[in-house]
């Protein structure tokens, strides 16, 4: 299911028209795409079908995609010092072992045991190798969710809580900030990280989406700092100063972006998951590219290559 499907970015600027291409590179449907991650190493994209409980990975031009399938709704992963993934389940924590078409988990732990209504969700590694994961209101309906930090001798912490759907997640190039968004109520924040014992702290705003269509979901940051969130229900991917400006809107053909990272051989490639699971069936067909992964290209920005979760 590779190839190409160009678009124009619809609602760039003149500035950006000559040079930025958006393209549908992966024509799956997915019905909750989520957490795209390049892995250096192998020179491949990885990503998850959260709802269809599928891991999917391919060449950053879509082709040779690959799936495996996993045996719980998974919320995020990240890559791992071994070639394992990391991953936040509706279960709890696990590690992942992709073998012939099927990701085999090592279960680790769930942080919300006494919380039926609530899973895990959007997850990321950070700059010292520890995985930052969320969760969520799987009803959207109360502000028990909470963000853990799982350290590299497995064992989680519970660093804030009070939220609705965990989201947003990135960390600045220094590794000393935290972004995280409750998405649920249109707010993002900024935290102080001390990089060295993992400790948060000044939790303060950061962007408020209720000036904008649609909410971040998935985020990244970029070499310089900037941070890029998929804007829910907004059709667009953001870029952010570290002040919470909204410098650039690139406009999708889709709807409901759910998440963004860099990758590709020069790490220039911003790839972005969507979603169809709130979609009716009219929409989906206005929306023929719903639920496909999409890559960015002529943004003149640069990632930084994925940390990797260091287990003891």
């Amino acid at each position: 299911m590779g190839g190409r499907s160009q678009v124009q970015a619809a609602g760039a600027s003149e500035a950006d028209a000559a040079g930025l291409h958006v393209s549908c590179v992966w024509q799956g449907k997915t019905l909750l795409g989520e957490c795209p991650l390049w892995d250096v190493r192998r020179q491949r994209l990885f990503w998850i079908d959260s709802l269809g409980k599928a891991i999917w990975s391919a060449r950053s031009d879509g082709g040779d995609a690959h799936s495996w399938t996993v045996p719980d709704v998974i919320g995020s992963i990240g890559l791992c010092e071994d070639d394992r993934l990391i991953a936040g389940f509706c279960s709890g924590f696990g590690l992942i072992h992709l073998g012939d078409g099927v990701g085999e988990v090592e279960w680790i732990g769930d942080p919300d045991p006494d919380q039926a209504d609530t899973r895990l969700n959007d997850g990321k590694v950070d700059r010292q190798g520890r995985f930052w994961c969320g969760t969520m209101n799987t009803n959207f309906a109360a502000p028990n969710a909470a963000l853990y930090r799982l350290d590299s001798d497995l064992s989680w912490q519970r660093i804030d809580d009070g939220f609705t759907v965990s989201n947003g997640i990135a960390f600045s190039p220094d590794g000393e900030r935290m972004y995280f968004s409750d998405s649920r109520v249109d707010r993002s924040y900024q935290y102080d990280l001390d990089s060295t014992s993992g400790a948060v702290s000044a939790r303060r705003a950061f962007v408020d989406t209720t000036a904008f269509a649609g909410r971040i979901d998935g985020a990244t940051v970029d070499a310089e700092g900037r941070y890029w969130g998929a804007l829910y229900q907004g059709g667009a991917v953001g870029c952010f100063s570290p002040e919470g400006t909204l410098l650039r809107r690139i406009a999708l053909p889709v709807s409901c972006p759910t998440m963004c990272s860099f990758g590709g051989p020069q790490l220039d490639i911003l790839f972005v998951t969507s979603a169809t699971f709130q979609m009716s069936a009219v929409e989906c067909a206005a929306e023929p590219m719903a639920g496909g992964l999409f890559a960015i290209e002529g943004l003149g920005a640069r990632g930084l290559e994925e940390p990797r979760f260091a287990i003891n």
